[in-house]
């Protein structure tokens, strides 16, 4: 019997099961893919097992379902012989669709067996992910079992199932919307001057610690914003040219219109 199984190991399934090789021993860990040569590639890469889906259902505790959501009725479909022969046991669902809650992934699964909602972005492969969760018919004993085998994974945090289609967004979107932001800043650090390479280090830098200290201060990132700008400096230039693009109105409405397409997948 393995701990951890994970059905689809496409980016966010694989960067997953690479969190789990960081604080689960890898032979407790098997993974599957509609691609079987990536599984294998994985498997190797982590020195765990790889199996067929089936196989994956029918000897792991936590099963993670790494499928799109329109994929997900179909996936448990395929599962239920496998799923339905376990009944008399305890196993757990660890879905990762957006916008399909555990009450959706239960009726798909055609059983009340126990499910956890994860919403993880990518950075999870790194040890620098955000995974925001919730349950239904979770056992406060899996809850803290599955937190300790996906320690590697960053931040795990538990949220309110009906603040999770913001959580997905929050987190699994802000890495794009972060990479465009590193991109326009070396953008321009390279319009003056600066080599592509250096400059695409150096943003990534700024960016990274900028958020280390938002997270750690305390402050409201307002008064962190105030704490650079020093009157009639460059800061403050640089801030103002960004309030003339609508620079936070346009990343508060990326986070809106995100979630609005989150809660339409799962409608």
């Amino acid at each position: 019997m393995y701990l951890l199984g994970f059905i689809g190991v496409g980016n966010m399934g694989g960067a997953l099961a690479r969190a789990a090789a960081v604080s689960t021993t890898p032979k407790k860990i098997v993974v599957s893919n509609r691609t079987p040569e990536k599984a294998a590639d994985l498997a190797a890469e982590l020195g765990c097992a790889a199996a067929d889906p089936k196989t994956v259902a029918a000897a792991s505790r936590y099963i993670f379902l790494g499928v799109k959501p329109a994929d997900m009725a179909g996936c448990l479909a395929e599962l239920a012989p496998v799923l339905e022969h376990r009944q008399g046991e305890r196993f757990v669902l660890v879905s990762v669709a957006a916008g399909l809650d555990t009450a959706a992934i239960q009726s798909m699964a055609g059983m009340r067996c126990p499910v956890i909602r994860l919403c993880p972005n990518t950075p999870v492969g790194i040890g620098k992910g955000l995974v925001a969760w919730c349950g239904r018919d979770t056992e406060p004993a899996e809850e803290a079992e599955l937190a300790a085998a996906m320690a590697g994974a960053g931040l795990w945090d538990a949220c309110p199932e009906k603040l999770m289609d913001i959580a997905g967004t929050i987190g699994g979107c802000t890495p794009a919307f972060a990479y465009m932001f590193i991109e326009a800043l070396s953008d321009g650090a390279v319009a003056c001057g600066m080599p592509r390479d250096r400059a695409l280090r150096y943003a990534a830098a700024a960016v990274e610690g900028a958020a280390a200290l938002a997270r750690q201060d305390g402050r409201h990132p307002g008064a962190l914003k105030d704490a650079v700008c020093s009157p009639g400096g460059t800061t403050i230039q640089g801030v103002l040219a960004l309030e003339r693009s609508a620079f936070r109105a346009g990343a508060a409405q990326a986070v809106i219109d995100a979630v609005e397409k989150t809660r339409q997948l799962g409608r």
